[in-house]
């Protein structure tokens, strides 16, 4: 315990030395500097034509990210951007994963309504990051399936999906991809009065939502501005179509049922009948959150700096599998019928989060600016069982990037800089099935654009020294690798840009991938893991077409990943604990698939507009033996109308998702579903067009889904038939 205080001690050290240094990297700039660039105007100034479609893929190469501020970024091809009016229409729960899964590419965990992570090309967990405004979130939701995300999306800016090689510059842990939320706690711009206020409140029915949110940017002088914010989010247990199991589950539980009354045991057969016949309600999928975050920005021409504090506090339940007590559940599709009586799972989660930020102007030579970012975090999980503490998760953590970026005058853009990471984990409780640890990482990187005609070209690299230590057991490995990516653009036919991407990338294995040993009810798996596992590497190929035609846009990119020495969770046949063992091995693994979209104003007036918005997506990915790998989302196909007047829009979705009957050992498949949803916008100010009341009903047919990323999608499906009422104000 000693040592675990000297690191913590040392964290918030490094993290003092961090902003100091930070602090005193900025030169003397003057206060008449020319001011910041319109891309970062408040939303307020948005003009009538922003709200028309807000969320697409970009199709003129003019993509509006944070990453080292450039606006042309091809590597990037893969991108998709969401802004709070998106949020506002999509937001069915409170986690960050099922907000994205209507984008082509994108699925979610959906573990539960408390916990669900974005899934991206297929891939989960270690390989994709999810980051606040370019450092990571510094929770352990990439340990779990059950951990939750400590982001609240409706106190968000917008949301970045980054897919694609270039993501390799925010840590191999992108390999599938990452998700950039930008939030406003650290203000980078004076607000247009002395106050702007912006706030959000909802309800539904499917799971009796009651959310509020507000924030505050105040003026504090001539350069200064202070912003809090905060929400709240309390719901009920989830209404679903029809019976919480999967029909081969619902199956299992009666055949044990008839078979416990046939040897006299009457309760239990009672018990797993009750257990096959709930229908209409998932049980224990109720949660509670809060956050508060409260920063300041200091806006000096070009040039901005700001920190911030934050708050995050979520408990919500934890749906065990029917016929299992917590204890004694089986892998997926099967069961233990012989639990005993179960007492509810909830997690309470808790993090202090610290942030700085910093964006220096460096005048007319060879750089721009330099971008500071830094990050810490103070983080607990504790997982209940009924009353009872069953198993403590305790992170601390800290991440900062310094970038320079290139003046943009020549043919050569671009950027380059350096990260560090530092996280301590430590887990105690009848489920620390991973021992106490350390992973360190510095990494060097740098992304670079040549090309002024029609033909660019495009060039990232990336390497890591990661060094991950579990104290307990004398274990230290260290991995040194390198990432590249080059691309090749063509801009020849006018409104169109056709880029192809090749990446080599390369992934350290994760302290939860070599150390993990014991029970994981989550996963209802014995888990364990490989010290002596290898580096993870993956050749890319990414081929894609964007841009205008006519009136509409498009976007199709098809990609393609080998990797060698592939991390997988595998059954052993085994049994521990009365849970199946799973051990952590390598081999080799081909993912592919492509992802589309098209939108097109069918009618296009002065005053009425009729948009149709298409989107498609697949993944099919298999170990070199031909092995399905688990939890790949199918086929999914969207379609939408939205009728479009200056005060009111009119929007009908159909979202289908094909049957997953590629599965392996324990998993089980899932049948295909059709999900149908409308949404109706009136904003009734003129002048504003940011205030905006909305109606929306999701799932209108009642249909019971099943997501095929999700470990729990045997039992609990996605909500049910949900009328959601909202109002969004920002002035």
């Amino acid at each position: 315990m000693n040592t675990r205080k000297l690191s913590l001690a040392s964290s918030r050290l490094a993290l003092v030395a961090a902003l100091g240094l930070a602090a005193g990297a900025s030169p003397a700039l003057a206060d008449d500097a020319a001011t910041a660039d319109a891309a970062a105007q408040p939303a307020a100034e948005a003009g009538p034509e922003d709200d028309l479609h807000n969320r697409q893929t970009d199709a003129t190469g003019e993509i509006i990210v944070s990453t080292a501020g450039l606006k042309e970024l091809d590597l990037l091809a893969g991108t998709s951007v969401l802004d709070i009016a998106d949020v506002q229409r999509d937001a069915v729960t409170g986690q960050i994963g099922d907000l994205l899964a209507k984008l082509p590419g994108v699925s979610a965990t959906s573990f539960a309504p408390g916990s669900s992570r974005p899934v991206l090309r297929g891939q989960q967990g270690e390989r994709v990051r999810v980051l606040v405004d370019g450092v990571g979130t510094a929770d352990v939701s990439n340990t779990s399936v059950d951990h939750a995300t400590t982001l609240e999306p409706i106190t968000i800016e917008r949301i970045e999906v980054l897919r694609g090689p270039a993501v390799l510059l925010y840590g191999s842990q992108a390999i599938g991809g990452a998700v950039n939320v930008v939030d406003k706690r650290i203000p980078v711009r004076m607000p247009d009065h002395d106050i702007h206020f912006d706030g959000f409140a909802g309800v539904d029915t499917a799971s009796n939502l009651r959310t509020g949110a507000a924030s505050l940017d105040v003026g504090v002088g001539p350069n200064l501005v202070a912003h809090i914010d905060g929400s709240w989010r309390k719901t009920g247990d989830i209404d679903i179509g029809g019976f919480q199991v999967a029909p081969e589950l619902r199956a299992d539980l009666l055949a044990d049922a008839a078979e416990e009354q046939a040897e006299g045991e009457l309760e239990e057969a009672a018990e797993l009948r009750e257990a096959a016949n709930v229908r209409g309600t998932v049980p224990n999928t109720a949660m509670e959150s809060w956050t508060i975050n409260a920063g300041l920005g200091l806006i000096l021409g070009e040039s901005t700096f700001g920190a911030s504090i934050g708050w995050y506090d979520t408990s919500y339940g934890v749906p065990t599998r029917p016929g299992a007590g917590h204890h004694h559940g089986e892998g997926e599709g099967e069961d233990e019928t012989e639990g005993e009586g179960e007492e509810n799972v909830t997690i309470g989660l808790r993090q202090f989060r610290a942030d700085f930020k910093g964006d220096v102007y460096l005048g007319e030579g060879a750089f721009e600016r330099l971008k500071l970012r830094v990050g810490y975090s103070d983080y607990t999980h504790t997982e209940f069982e009924g009353a009872e503490v069953g198993t403590v998760f305790d992170s601390t953590s800290i991440e900062a990037r310094a970038e320079l970026v290139q003046n943009t005058g020549g043919a050569l853009r671009g950027s380059s800089g350096v990260q560090y990471t530092h996280r301590d984990f430590f887990a105690v409780g009848a489920e620390a099935y991973i021992p106490p640890n350390l992973t360190d990482q510095v990494a060097l990187f740098t992304l670079q654009e040549w090309g002024t005609g029609p033909f660019q070209i495009e060039a990232a690299a990336r390497a890591e020294f990661t060094k991950v230590k579990a104290q307990t057991l004398g274990i230290e490995n260290d991995y040194d690798t390198f990432s590249g990516a080059l691309g090749l653009v063509y801009e020849g036919i006018e409104g169109v840009r056709i880029g192809v991407n090749g990446s080599r990338v390369a992934r350290a294995p994760s302290a939860e991938e070599l150390f993990a040993n014991g029970p994981h009810i989550a996963t209802q798996a014995f888990e364990i893991g490989d010290p002596d596992l290898a580096i993870e590497r993956a050749w890319g190929l990414e081929a894609y077409a964007r841009g205008r035609i006519g009136k509409g846009t498009f976007g199709l990119t098809a990609y393609r990943q080998w990797f060698s020495n592939y991390i997988f969770l595998e059954e052993t046949g085994a049994e521990e604990d009365d849970l199946p063992v799973f051990q952590y091995l390598q081999g080799d693994a081909d993912f592919w698939g492509f992802e589309a979209e098209f939108s097109y104003p069918v009618i296009d007036t002065s005053s009425f507009r009729l948009l149709t918005d298409l989107g498609a997506s697949y993944t099919e990915a298999e170990l070199d033996d031909g092995t399905a790998i688990p939890r790949i989302p199918p086929l999914a196909l969207i379609g939408a109308l939205e009728a479009q007047t200056g005060p009111i829009d009119l929007r009908g979705e159909v979202q289908w998702f094909d049957k997953q009957d590629r599965v392996v050992g324990v998993e089980t498949p899932t049948d295909s579903f059709t999900l149908v949803n409308a949404v109706a916008s009136w904003r009734p100010l003129k002048d504003n067009r940011n205030v905006t009341v909305q109606l929306a009903a999701d799932n209108i047919f009642d249909v019971v889904g099943r997501r095929h990323a999700s470990f729990t999608k045997d039992f609990v499906p996605l909500i049910g038939r949900n009328f959601r009422a909202s109002v969004r104000l920002s002035f």
